[in-house]
This record gives structure tokens, C-alpha cells and sequence, in this order.
């Protein structure tokens, strides 16, 4: 018969799968928002590009430091919730350590597992110290506000405090074990929490009962307060990091690819029987339009590059214009997208999915200056750990206002017109272009 803190378990336990499952579907109809975009091709050649990018954490060690120090977490965060099973199973049917038939196998596990905790709390100890006292300056860039700033202040302090329940429920389960208490299966091997037996070996037998379950709640809940947390987060790049480098662009950096719209409107051109004043529609019908204004507008791509964005400012910190004081920040580019998809789908339980709340992505959230800031260097794709292309979001919402809006920066006008005019950036007729030469004679 299951006991009352069985039941809380498993109701506890729905519940938040729930709640994670329906902000999960939330998130895919807002990344279906996007434009249809193919990146099927090449399976091979993306599954290395993942496994090497974003399981191997390849592009991380270009600053070794931060590399070593994340990978700890990193590995920390997943081989350590393989006990979340072991949990799952105590939680639901009242038993205790119910792997530990796995014997000498199990005793490795829960040693990996504990040594693997006291090195994601030393990382975690640094980052906070990154942050917050050394202000290690990508981490303080004006798009940081206070909840970026807090955010990752909760999520590593929460690792602290999850991992240190973790080894101080391991302590009270082994001393428990040492006097034979009734439940508490002798399993596992110990080698961190056997440091803190000391400091416990003086409670009484109750006091450590209450200790284990009461660290053993903790860590219960603050994984799935976690799990529903994230979606929330910058952290989701946990989870949204598999699928986004998979979906990577393969193309050589630099390569701007033609807009289908374009293509379309440059072969109506050359239709005699084109009607010249009829407004352009896409391949499903509708109005088409030159670049991007607003997120749906963009890829779907573009969309889930703002969900999987670390907002770690490495494509900041990196970023010539950004160094040199202009407003562009490419990680503000991400963000601003992302709270832009969040905006439009709380308008649509609001008030229906036709609503029109008068905002745009540029404009109301990415200024024209910012854009213009950027020199298409690239160097923000080649930092991202994750493999995002802010770059690419720009030069969308760039097309937008030179093609839809003809607003483009005064030199920009001036080569345009050349072109149109002289078939080059010059200001100079075709005719004259061999005087050059005849100068040489």
C-alpha cells in the first residue's frame, strides 16, 4: 500500500511534467511561427557538426578556462540525473537506492556521481565569482539587465545548493547505514560525502532520518522546479542546443543566400504576361514581403537560434562594432527576438491569433542604427558556442527596410543609384571605365 509521501511523489512528480510538456508545445508553435526553411540535407555531416559542437562542446575551448569549468557542469548536470531514475523509483514504490542490486557497478556510479557534484559546486563557486566580483565585462553589457543578471545568478546558486543536498543526504544515508538502521540498504561507495560524516556522526538516529528525506525532497524539487524553470531561461540551451547545431548552417561563412521572394519577383520580371501592378504572393498565398519586420517573418531557424541563445556574449565581446562603442550587440539581437516571440504569443492567448498590437521586432525592439552597426564580418557566428547566426537575423531585417521602406544609410543610396545607373559601385559611366589604362600609356 503506498504511504501518504508516495503519493505526494508522484502527484508532485505529474505535475511537473505537465507544466514543462505544455510550455514545451507553447515553444514549438512559437518556432513554427517562422518561415519555412529547408536544412534536411546532409545528415551525416550534421549529426558531427552536434556531436562535436554541441556534446563535445568544440567551440568552448577557444577560452580553455571557462571550457574546463563548463564542461564540469555540463557533465556534472547529465550523469548526475541518471539518479534521477534511481529517484523516480524510490518516490514512486517507497523503496530505498532500488539500483543497488547493480552492486560493485552501482558503488561506481554513486562515486562518479559524487565526485562529479563537488566539481559542478567548485564551478559554479567561480562563475558566480566571474560575475560578481571580478564583473568579468561581457557579463554586464547593457541589454544585461536585471533579470539576464539574475537568472544566472539563481540557476548557479541553485546548483549549489542542489548538489550540496545531494552529498549531505549521501552522509546521513552512510552513517545510517553504518548502524544498521531498518531501510537504509548498505549500497554505494562514498568518497566525498565520507568527509562530512564527522561533522554528523553525533546526531541521533531520527535527526538523520530527517535530514536524509528532507535533502532528499530538496534535491526532488529543485530538479523539477529546474526543469519548469528553464524554458524560462538562458538555460534552455540545455536541452535546445542538440537541435539547433544539428540544424546548422553548412554553407561556407559569408554566404548570403537569395531570398525566395526576390528570385520570385525577379522572374516575374522577365514574364511578359506578369500583371506589373499586382501585389506579389508567396507559394501559400499570401502578400509576400522583402526581408524581415517582425519574428514571423523570419525562419524558423532564426527561432529556435533565439531560444538556444547561452547569452554568454561571447558574439558580443567579439563583435567590431560592439568594441568600438556602437549599439549593436548580437546577443541583444537574440534576446530582443526572443522576448518578441514571448510578446506575440501572450497577445495571442490575450486576444486571439489574429491580434495586431501595432509592435515590431525592428523598430520596437532592434533600432535601424543597431543594424547598420554591423560590418557582416561574421565574427559573431564563428564565436557562438551553439552555432546561432545573428547574423543573419540583421541582414533580414536589413532587406526589409531598403527593399520595403527604400531607407538605407545616405552612402548606401549613393552606390545603389550608381549601380542602377553605371552597372557599378562607381560614379562613373561604363564608357569611361579604360581611361585608367590609356593614363598608363
Amino acid at each position: 500500500m503506498m504511504s501518504i509521501e508516495n503519493i505526494a511523489f508522484i502527484a508532485l512528480f505529474v505535475t511537473a511534467v505537465t507544466l514543462f510538456t505544455l510550455k514545451i508545445r507553447e515553444i514549438i508553435a512559437n518556432i513554427r511561427m517562422g518561415q519555412a526553411i529547408d536544412r534536411s540535407g546532409n545528415a551525416s555531416e550534421r549529426w558531427k557538426t552536434m556531436l562535436l559542437v554541441a556534446f563535445g562542446q568544440k567551440k568552448m575551448f577557444s577560452r580553455p578556462l571557462p571550457a574546463v569549468l563548463h564542461l564540469a557542469v555540463y557533465v556534472g548536470f547529465v550523469i548526475i540525473n541518471i539518479e534521477l531514475l534511481e529517484i523516480i523509483i524510490d518516490g514512486a514504490t517507497g523503496s530505498h537506492r532500488a539500483l543497488s542490486f547493480l552492486g560493485g557497478f552501482y558503488n561506481l556510479l554513486i562515486a562518479s556521481f559524487e565526485v562529479l557534484a563537488f566539481l559542478v559546486i567548485v564551478a559554479c563557486v567561480i562563475f558566480l565569482a566571474r560575475r560578481n566580483i571580478v564583473k568579468v565585462a561581457r557579463f554586464h553589457y547593457r541589454e544585461m539587465t536585471s533579470f539576464p543578471k539574475s537568472d544566472a545568478n539563481l540557476i548557479l546558486i541553485a546548483e549549489v545548493l542542489m548538489m550540496s543536498a545531494f552529498l549531505i543526504m549521501n552522509a546521513s544515508d552512510l552513517i545510517l547505514q553504518g548502524r544498521g538502521v531498518e531501510h537504509f540498504t548498505v549500497a554505494g561507495a562514498f568518497p566525498i560525502s565520507q568527509f562530512l560524516v564527522p561533522m554528523m556522526d553525533g546526531m541521533s538516529e531520527g535527526a538523520l532520518v530527517l535530514l536524509e528525506r528532507a535533502c532528499w525532497w530538496f534535491h526532488i524539487i529543485g530538479i523539477f522546479a529546474l526543469l519548469n524553470y528553464l524554458p524560462y531561461s538562458k538555460h534552455f540551451h540545455i536541452v535546445l542546443a542538440f537541435p539547433n547545431t544539428y540544424f546548422s548552417n553548412l554553407s561556407a561563412k559569408g554566404r548570403l543566400t537569395n531570398p525566395e521572394s526576390v528570385t520570385r519577383e525577379v522572374k516575374l520580371m522577365f514574364d511578359p504576361t506578369a500583371d506589373p501592378y499586382a501585389a506579389p504572393a508567396d507559394t501559400n498565398g499570401a502578400v509576400q514581403r522583402f526581408g524581415a519586420k517582425d519574428v514571423p517573418d523570419l525562419t524558423w531557424k532564426q527561432l529556435l537560434d533565439a531560444y538556444t541563445c547561452t547569452e554568454c556574449g561571447r558574439c558580443s565581446s567579439s563583435c567590431p562594432a560592439n568594441q568600438t562603442g556602437k549599439l549593436l550587440s548580437p546577443r541583444k539581437i537574440m534576446m530582443d527576438t526572443r522576448d518578441r516571440m514571448e510578446e506575440i504569443r501572450t497577445n495571442i492567448k490575450k486576444h486571439g491569433q489574429d491580434h495586431n498590437d501595432g509592435k515590431s521586432l525592428l523598430g520596437d525592439y532592434i533600432t535601424a542604427e543597431e543594424i547598420w552597426a554591423c560590418t557582416s564580418c561574421n565574427a559573431c557566428v564563428q564565436e557562438c558556442p551553439v552555432n546561432i547566426d545573428p547574423l543573419g537575423i540583421i541582414i533580414d531585417l536589413r532587406r526589409y527596410l531598403v527593399m520595403e521602406e527604400s531607407k538605407a544609410p545616405t552612402e548606401l543610396a549613393g552606390m545603389f543609384t550608381n549601380i542602377e545607373n553605371n552597372g557599378a559601385p562607381w560614379q562613373f559611366s561604363p564608357a569611361d571605365r579604360i581611361n585608367w589604362a590609356n593614363e598608363t600609356n
